[in-house]
């Protein structure tokens, strides 16, 4: 792992960097204005499109609460009846949704008879609240089953995102929802049509598969769109339905796409229709025209289309790419997995359109020339870059693992990381994976984090928790050449970008947000072969100025609810044994 910069690599730095104006960049004063059909670029009170929603949220003081129920229940998304879990019985759950600035208070009830829980809140930056971010072993313990606990923040970004279970494979299993925040937008539009899920699925319980055999990977059964497709077995009965979007002719609406497939890469596409992307991830970007979007795991592109094509029914192509990932006996004839775009609500027709636009060859992100994020934010004051090389072993836990720097990560549930900060210790245990930063340096410095997986030919789409980062280089067959290529102007910025094959990945955040944050590959089986590490970032300021200032020992068991406690009590009697990475 590197450290620090070498003489040659700080030099190089300081001639980058040096010419750029400081960051963030300031914004002129702004006239109120009110967001609208003809002006989603406004919002209220002076807050618009431009605003720095790093530095400044609107003082909405309101409170939006609601409750999720993980529950165990059957499902049929494709008429295939299986046992799923869910929130409130539902794959997706419910639209969870409040403007920005607002805060959002969730009270998260386990009905689960055999298994611990949680919710991530993807995306979210969890500003001096890491203790909210949901992940056992990371941030807190499992929520037991009968337990309840209470994640309560503020919401100081806007767009699309989503919310699952951070324990084992239960998103994998259903346990997800749609979380829409109200906020302005670089593209008018007449209607929201909101979160659209393009999902792989299986027929049999994913635990089972793992199960079956630790640490590899299956080939799943079918594909999904909010939740629902049509099967086809092998005697040719056919059953489930089609997911249906209505327009109205000449109306121009948004929506916002995202790939929750437990292994997989989307080319989302609709015949007939080009659209207009205007955000990727919780980041506006400048407005451009596609007729495709290549959509990796937890990634979420926001489009905006005008209903301007022969009203006739059409199909939406989830675009699964079979380059990618290959699925089983896909009952799609399409290959895609397909929903249908109506403008006669009445009609139930299936549509004829045929797929002009096709697949991609490759598992990749979208041009990055193409994402130019609205609010100009350039990268400064670099103080360290952590270099990690990704590999893979069975020598470890006995079954395929990934590791970085020769290490797996694999966590105790009872001793979040975060605990440990709160507890004052720093002596952690090689498989936790952690890496300290920011302590000695200031709020605006930046750390650049690069994976290298030049010996590795697979595509990995890595997340980020508690915050945006800055791409400054990816590239696929190169192994990392050091920094003197990074862009620092401005770079596209998300919180899940793929790391290519053969090739690195390199990431900066800046030391704004103390606390213990996850990175991880969004691969469901890599998840749990321990493809991830965590950062402590700032622990000294997270102690005496961040989320865990005024903490007690009282406070850090489950925030006055005693989710430690009740865990600690449960893993006596527990049914199934902790076997993955814990995330």
């Amino acid at each position: 792992m590197v450290r620090m910069l070498s003489t040659l690599a700080a030099a190089l730095f300081v001639a980058a960097v040096s010419a750029l104006p400081a960051s963030p960049v300031e914004v002129a004063e702004r006239a109120v204005c009110t967001n609208s059909a003809t002006s989603r670029d406004c919002w209220t009170d002076g807050f618009d499109i431009n605003t720095n929603f790093y530095l400044e949220t609107p003082d909405t003081g309101v409170e939006r609460e609601y409750w999720l129920s993980v529950e165990e229940t059957d499902c049929a998304p494709d008429g295939v009846v299986r046992k799923c879990q869910t929130l409130n019985g539902t794959i997706p759950g419910p639209l969870l949704t409040a403007d920005w600035g607002d805060t959002l208070t969730i009270h998260v009830i386990n009905n689960l008879s055999d298994n611990g829980t949680s919710v991530h809140w993807h995306g979210i930056r969890q500003l001096n609240s890491s203790e909210m971010d949901g992940v056992p072993g990371v941030t807190q313990c499992p929520i037991a089953p009968g337990d309840t606990m209470t994640y309560s923040y503020r919401l100081r970004q806007y767009g699309s995102t989503w919310y699952h279970s951070h324990f084992t494979f239960q998103l994998a299993e259903g346990v997800f929802g749609p979380l829409v925040i109200n906020g302005p937008a670089s593209a008018n539009y007449d209607e929201d049509l909101g979160l659209l899920f393009l999902q792989d699925w299986s027929h049999t319980p994913i635990l089972e598969l793992w199960g079956r055999s630790p640490g590899n990977p299956f080939t799943l059964d079918n594909l999904l769109i909010n939740g629902t497709n049509t099967f086809t077995d092998a005697d040719g009965v056919t059953t489930g339905s089609k997911h249906e979007v209505v327009v109205e002719k000449g109306k121009t609406y948004r929506m916002r796409v995202i790939n929750v497939a437990v292994d997989g890469f989307f080319d989302f596409h609709i015949d007939g229709h080009n659209f207009t992307v205007i955000a990727t991830d919780l980041v506006p970007v400048q407005p451009f025209q596609v007729e495709s979007i290549q959509i990796g795991i937890g990634q979420r592109y926001d489009i905006v289309f005008t209903a301007d094509a022969d009203e006739d029914n059409y199909w939406i192509r989830s675009g699964w790419n079979t380059n990618c990932q290959a699925i089983g006996n896909n009952g799609d004839v399409s290959g895609n997995g397909t929903a249908i775009l109506r403008y006669d609500a009445s009609s139930t027709a299936d549509p004829t359109t045929e797929d002009t636009v096709g697949i991609m060859s490759t598992c990749f992100d979208e041009d990055r020339t193409h994402l130019v994020p609205i609010l100009n934010v350039n990268v400064t004051n670099l103080s360290e870059i952590v270099v990690q090389d990704l590999g893979l072993t069975t020598a470890i836990k006995g079954y395929l693992t990934w590791t970085l720097n020769t290490s797996t990560l694999y966590l105790d549930w009872l001793e979040p990381s975060l605990k440990q900060v709160h507890d004052h210790n720093t002596s952690y245990f090689q498989e936790e994976n952690i890496v300290s930063v920011g302590d000695g340096f200031a709020a605006d410095d930046w750390v650049v984090l690069v994976i290298d997986t030049s010996t590795i030919g697979v595509n990995h789409p890595m997340h980020l928790h508690g915050h945006d980062f800055f791409i400054l280089g990816q590239a696929a067959n190169t192994a990392y050449p050091g920094p003197a290529d990074f862009n620092f102007d401005n770079p596209t910025r998300r919180d899940v970008a793929v790391l290519p094959a053969n090739g690195y990945l390199a990431i900066a955040f800046q030391l704004d947000n103390p606390g213990t944050w996850l990175v991880h590959c969004h691969i469901a089986w890599h998840t749990g072969e321990g493809l991830a590490m965590q950062f402590v970032e700032s622990a000294d300021a997270a102690l005496t100025s961040g989320a865990l200032a005024n903490w007690d020992n009282a406070a850090w068991d489950g925030y006055g609810a005693g989710t430690c406690s009740n865990w600690a009590d449960y893993v006596g009697v527990e049914v199934w044994p902790q076997d993955d990475s814990g995330i």
